[in-house]
């Protein structure tokens, strides 16, 4: 996990999650398999809040095994407070999809923030598919019904020393909405016909 994606989950949690330090949070990480890093020290430290770390496949700072990245039948709807991803959206085909299922397993005014490259070299993992722009987030939003809260790249260079200036990330803060319990379950039927047509 290179350094410039760790200040920027660190800034997504004092902007928007140390207000809630009191309240018991349970906190999705998606992609979360310790390959070089991962965020859970970001969210570990705190006693009222439980993160879970979530993957394709087994291993270090995987709690749960997901069968399928675009149906995730080990994960109820409406039951994490917050959602995040790093480094793994370049990496999913049909990142669409996989954003409609975040939509569904988050609560209500749920905060979800996903991180991924503006730039940089391909690094097959196994595919690498994607570079993403503000208005390709803001296009997500739209699609999935998240409603965005901030959305922006890293256009300049910071200096990093460990050379991750090279990816340029782009930020994706949003919020699933309180919605009247009849949109909720029309929201719900369209996202899973739209899932099962992949």
């Amino acid at each position: 996990m290179h350094k410039s994606s760790l200040d920027k989950m660190n800034k997504f949690r004092e902007d928007y999650l140390d207000e809630h330090l009191h309240r018991k949070l349970k906190i999705l990480d998606i992609g979360s398999c310790d390959v070089n890093g991962s965020y859970k020290h970001i969210f570990e430290d705190v006693d009222n809040w439980i993160y879970v770390g979530a993957d394709i496949t087994v291993g270090n700072n995987v709690d749960v095994v997901l069968a399928d990245l675009y149906d995730w039948k080990e994960i109820k709807s409406n039951t994490y407070d917050v959602v995040i991803t790093g480094q793994t959206f370049e990496h999913i085909e049909f990142f669409w999809i996989t954003v409609l299922e975040i939509w569904r397993i988050l609560k209500p005014g749920g905060y979800c923030c996903i991180i991924a490259p503006s730039a940089g070299h391909e690094h097959k993992f196994p595919v690498d598919c994607w570079r993403f722009y503000p208005d390709g987030f803001r296009a997500l939003c739209k699609y999935s019904g998240l409603v965005e809260l901030k959305i922006y790249t890293q256009w300049d260079s910071m200096n990093y020393d460990d050379g991750s200036d090279v990816w340029r990330d782009s930020v994706l803060i949003c919020k699933k909405p309180h919605l009247p319990f009849i949109q909720e379950i029309l929201r719900s039927i369209r996202n899973y016909c739209i899932r099962k047509i992949f």
